[in-house]
């Protein structure tokens, strides 16, 4: 089959985004109008970090990087490598080069909008849409880093280099846990599962924490998901028993009225997001064991 292509794959956040959903109609019909494996397999609904990652997170061994927006694009290189077009609209953060032709070789060489210049690696979410439609420009991102909740951090190991996860639910039809997906007003430490009004002068934040545990042997899986697992009372599952970093990956958006609000893979329950690890790898290993198993909080930007 061949897979449409859209007129324009990377746009501005003020791009009109009626032309995209009539593309996106057509997309659906052929399959590819979400984003496949984004979507959660069913034994694996459910699966959650034990709770929300709440309260000051300065007192425990962390890494923190600002990364700001990047650019916006119809692509996915996890779920849809080498298509073009075949996703909805996703904001992409860190490495300025992602697109659907991305590889690990291309990535690791590509600039990076993040404050640590050495944090080359790409994330990426599906894009905020106000009442009418039209695309949110994020005002910041910032990716956490810190070992699960209760693991011992002296037994935490760096991601492999290449590895892919997907945190949240594209497909999701009710509220997801917060403890995975959380919507918040800027940095208040309430959890909520949908945007809620914020103060004045204050936007939403969109929270996804990933999974903080590793089979030791793939980087990615055929559903994108079945090589990582969330650790439970501070012990990682037989099946996936290498604890690494969790990252939770904040996006913040100016203020806007939650009346409305929608994200270009759905419902705004559908929130989800992506990472690939391509760090510069030593770099990384080195702020794992300075940060977290030292159990230091580091800022690298």
């Amino acid at each position: 089959m061949t897979i449409p292509r859209f007129p324009q794959a990377k746009v501005s956040a003020n791009a009109d985004f009626r032309l995209w959903k009539s593309l996106a109609a057509g997309l659906a019909v052929l399959g590819f109008g979400a984003c496949g494996g984004d979507a959660v397999p069913a034994g694996q609904i459910g699966a959650a970090p034990d709770q929300p990652l709440t309260g000051p997170q300065g007192r425990v061994g962390q890494f923190a990087v600002d990364c700001p927006w990047s650019h916006s694009a119809f692509d996915d290189p996890i779920v849809h490598p080498g298509h073009e077009g075949a996703s909805h609209r996703h904001d992409f953060f860190g490495n300025t080069d992602t697109d659907a032709d991305s590889t690990y070789e291309t990535l690791i060489e590509g600039d990076t909008t993040c404050t640590q210049r050495l944090d080359t690696a790409t994330y990426w979410a599906p894009s905020l849409l106000d009442a009418e439609g039209r695309p949110i420009e994020p005002v910041s991102a910032t990716a956490y880093y810190r070992a699960g909740a209760g693991v011992d951090a002296e037994t935490v190991v760096p991601y492999p280099a290449g590895l892919m996860m997907v945190a949240g639910d594209a497909s999701a039809e009710e509220p997801q846990p917060t403890s995975v997906i959380a919507w918040a007003c800027g940095a208040s430490g309430a959890r909520k599962g949908r945007p809620a009004a914020c103060p004045d002068g204050v936007g939403p934040r969109l929270l996804v924490t990933f999974p903080d545990c590793w089979d030791g042997e793939n980087i990615d899986s055929e559903d994108h998901r079945s090589h990582v697992a969330y650790s439970h009372g501070g012990e990682c599952p037989a099946d996936h028993p290498n604890p690494i970093p969790q990252l939770q990956f904040a996006i913040d958006y100016p203020s806007v009225s939650p009346d409305g609000l929608s994200l270009a893979s759905g419902d705004i329950i559908t929130a989800h997001a992506d990472f690939w690890n391509t760090w510069n790898q030593r770099k990384l290993e080195t702020e794992v064991d300075a940060c977290l198993r030292r159990q230091l909080v580091c800022s690298l930007g």
